[in-house]
């Protein structure tokens, strides 16, 4: 058997303001991708403050990660689904 890894993709640094906030970002994603990242959070989360003004930047920023986790198990999910019905039509076609 080869134990042999894969290469990982090249890490790179993202300089991001997310809600006035400047961060680093550490990954292996196009500058393109983590710039789109920055901007959808700070859409939603200028929403989230249009909505709720009173909410705490604290408060807003775990509603965005329920928000985006939640989103990101529905997608599983579907992926799943589809797959599942792939792996069957596959099956049944043999």
């Amino acid at each position: 058997m080869d134990n042999a890894k894969e290469p990982q993709p090249a890490r790179r640094r993202f300089k991001a303001v997310i809600d006035g906030q400047s961060y680093t970002i550490v990954g292996n994603r196009s500058e393109a991708h983590m710039r789109a990242v920055t901007e959808l959070m700070n859409k939603q989360l200028a929403q989230l403050k249009k909505l709720a003004p009173d909410m705490s930047k604290e408060e807003a920023s775990i509603l965005l990660a329920f928000n985006a986790i939640s989103d990101q198990l529905e997608k599983a999910e579907a992926y799943d689904k589809l797959k599942k019905q792939g792996d069957e039509t596959t099956s049944s076609e043999s």
